[in-house]
């Protein structure tokens, strides 16, 4: 085919794409598509879209759509800039499994051999890349199948910023002509691209280096320095930590729990930790004062009921006259909640794989990934 018929291909695509899913359309319109030889099938670097022209010719026209949007999906993603210090081709396969959901999710058609997972294709990419390592699942893509390539041109703030305004144009351009909102399944994707996100080890350690009574005004010598942290006025913060045992949470999610709090005791001396294990009872606490405290072996492996930890913190809260305190519970949240919830401050540290974020009926809920 000439460079002329293959760039119909991908006009037509678009256009077919438009009467069926407008708003993957409307994103398809800030990616630029053009055709490269130093590739093997489709990829992108965060901003366009390249083709191999020998990979597209070969396509069906409902695999150019479905294409097509695998590839737009993980630009409007972000998945080029997610990465991180990840290992590239198993994030690669993760981002595959997620967006190949997606695009099959919306009546699309994949090419032969694209990387499939189905039980995991509702999570988001992260939660997919942990799970991978702790289940030791080996997935391989298509030959010429690694897409997502070097960042493009501005980096990740310029890529960042170039996709938030396309998802908003998006999201106005199909509710503004009745066509619809965004498709179902994008939900826990698109959380992940929210400013106010952090990762959770930045969520547990604002939470427990922090209190509404313990700290007051922001130390702004530290500005500079990209640290946001707020001058102590009392002496010790008391915080009560509880692990799931239930058999959800594995030994590797378990340890790098473990290993953060202890981080924390040991950069924050004031901190008091009292941690419990608990399935469907709690067992504890296990007074916790510093990084040099050894860990008690933990208990459990049964159902998963959150209510004897509340309980527990409530009475203790009591007896010891505590005015002000922190539970952080880590969990995949398919349990037991308490009914009314109690009037505690809390965090929810999410194992992947496990509840949506907006399933916790109260507190603050943030993935371990």
């Amino acid at each position: 085919m000439t460079d002329l018929e293959l760039e119909k291909r991908l006009s037509g695509a678009t256009l077919r794409l438009r009467s069926r899913q407008p708003f993957f359309a409307a994103l398809a319109l800030f990616a630029r598509s053009s055709l490269r030889d130093d590739i093997q099938t489709a990829a992108t670097d965060g901003r366009d879209i390249f083709w191999s022209r020998e990979f597209l010719a070969r396509l069906t026209p409902a695999e150019v759509d479905g294409v097509l949007l695998h590839e737009v999906l993980h630009a409007a993603l972000l998945h080029v800039v997610r990465r991180g210090p990840r290992e590239p081709l198993a994030w690669n396969v993760a981002c595959d499994i997620v967006v190949n959901g997606i695009v099959s999710g919306a009546g699309l058609t994949l090419p032969k051999g694209a990387v499939r997972k189905k039980e995991w294709e509702g999570f988001s990419v992260e939660e997919v890349y942990a799970l991978l390592d702790k289940h030791a699942v080996t997935l391989t893509l298509p030959e010429g199948g690694e897409d997502l390539l070097t960042p493009g041109p501005g980096g990740r703030e310029s890529i960042e910023a170039h996709w938030k305004q396309a998802i908003a144009q998006a999201k106005t351009l199909v509710q503004a002509s009745g066509q619809g909102s965004v498709p179902a399944g994008l939900d826990r994707e698109l959380g992940g691209l929210e400013p106010a996100r952090l990762n959770w080890r930045s969520y547990l350690w604002r939470y427990l280096v922090r209190t509404p009574t313990d700290f007051s005004e922001l130390d702004r010598r530290l500005i500079y320095r990209g640290l946001y942290v707020e001058t102590l006025q009392s002496d010790s913060v008391r915080v009560f930590v509880c692990i799931d045992t239930s058999g959800s949470i594995g030994v590797a999610e378990l340890k790098l729990f473990v290993s953060e709090l202890l981080g924390i005791l040991s950069a924050y001396p004031h901190i008091e930790a009292d941690l419990w294990w608990a399935d469907a009872d709690a067992y504890g606490p296990h007074r916790l004062e510093s990084a040099y405290d050894e860990i008690p072996r933990p208990r459990g492996g049964g159902g998963t009921d959150f209510r004897p930890f509340f309980k527990a913190v409530e009475k203790k809260i009591h007896e010891d006259g505590i005015p002000d305190a922190l539970c952080v519970y880590l969990t995949d949240g398919y349990g037991t909640f308490p009914d009314p919830p109690p009037a505690l401050a809390t965090l929810w540290v999410v194992a992947p794989g496990g509840l949506s974020l907006s399933g916790f009926p109260f507190g603050e809920a943030v993935l371990l990934v």
